[in-house]
């Protein structure tokens, strides 16, 4: 066992653009865990947009990042050594243990992972937290039903892609947006999405026009911005729009005025709630039972972009917002069991 790990801590509060010089690699003496802790080698650390509003010093549903401690998040990985700990050693968990190779955790929020059902970097992806949300946004904050027309924007993340394919198998004709041709082929070709458009290429209320003719019903939100006032535009009587991210406005500085053509929502009577995943922990037996079933049988399919290093977490995150990423952006900090 070594006497040294590495962790990412935030050095400074972005402006702007996250850029590398607002992290930094430290290296620390190897902990040791306490009476009824446990330390995990983490293999699979998770990058996650809601992070880049933590990176403000604002009052929010969760605290913000403190300068100069490690960066938390979700990770998956095995005991390497158990003091009375609520896992016992060489069991594999998914636990909240941040921007690290290694990290004690007493439990709280862990829960065991079999690697034998599924890869383990899944409990961090289409099992994990961003299955969850697409489950929760399509089945309980704004719930579809079938042969309605379902939008989803940022359709080839992790969490679009998943509520999108919820919905295809609930009987929906579903549309998605996506940022390159790419993305686009592996919606349409490989998860069944009835259509989907660059949005850098098509402007959002023109596809829309083009692709949901007789409006839609569902909108999933993961963007905000263009593509909340086009969805707005094109809602049928009745819609109901979940707000789950608004990922073109996170690196703003400032606060951008609302979507001009909001009063839309009340001659359609439409309902829209913003959600937060934590609020709908009570999902997660249903949620893992029906899609785990449908990931194990191949009728929901995913896809994870993996980058290797602890030391290239930054990069991952940066990338995460450009939209590199297909699918879950993760990164690999230690061994896997394959």
């Amino acid at each position: 066992m070594p006497d040294t790990t590495r962790e990412i801590r935030l050095a400074a509060r972005p402006q702007g653009e996250p850029k590398q010089s607002d992290f930094d690699l430290a290296e620390v003496p190897l902990p040791e865990p306490g009476s009824g802790e446990m330390l995990i080698r983490n293999s699979y650390v998770s990058v996650d947009p809601y992070m880049r509003g933590r990176m403000r010093d604002v009052k929010s549903y969760i605290p913000p990042f403190e300068v100069g401690k490690v960066l938390d998040g979700g990770a998956v990985g095995q005991v390497i050594a158990s003091n009375d700990g609520p896992f016992e050693e060489g069991a594999w968990v998914q636990h909240l243990g941040g921007w690290r190779e290694h990290a004690i955790s007493d439990g709280t929020l862990a829960y065991r992972v079999a690697p034998a059902v599924a890869p383990i970097s899944t409990s961090l992806g289409v099992l994990g937290m961003p299955g969850l949300t697409a489950y929760a946004g399509v089945t309980e904050v704004a719930p579809v039903a079938e042969g309605e027309t379902v939008f989803v924007s940022a359709a080839a993340g992790a969490v679009g892609s998943t509520a999108g394919q919820i919905a295809r198998l609930r009987g929906c004709r579903v549309v998605g947006s996506a940022g390159s041709q790419e993305k686009i082929d592996w919606l349409i070709g490989e998860l069944g999405f009835d259509a989907a458009f660059n949005y850098k290429e098509t402007p959002v209320r023109d596809a829309l026009r083009e692709h949901c003719p007789k409006g839609i019903d569902v909108y999933f939100d993961n963007v905000g911005a263009d593509h909340l006032s086009a969805a707005l535009a094109r809602m049928r009587t009745f819609g109901r729009i979940a707000l789950c991210g608004a990922v073109a406005q996170y690196n703003e500085e400032q606060p951008q005025p609302g979507p001009d053509n909001f009063l839309a929502t009340l001659p359609r009577r439409l309902r829209i709630r913003g959600f937060i995943v934590f609020d709908h922990g009570d999902l997660m037996k249903p949620f893992l039972e029906e899609v785990g079933a449908a990931v194990g049988s191949g009728e929901i399919r995913y896809r994870e972009t993996v980058v290797d290093g602890i030391e290239n977490m930054p990069s991952a995150f940066i990338g995460l917002l450009c939209g590199e990423n297909i699918g879950k952006m993760l990164v690999r900090v230690g061994p896997d069991p394959g």
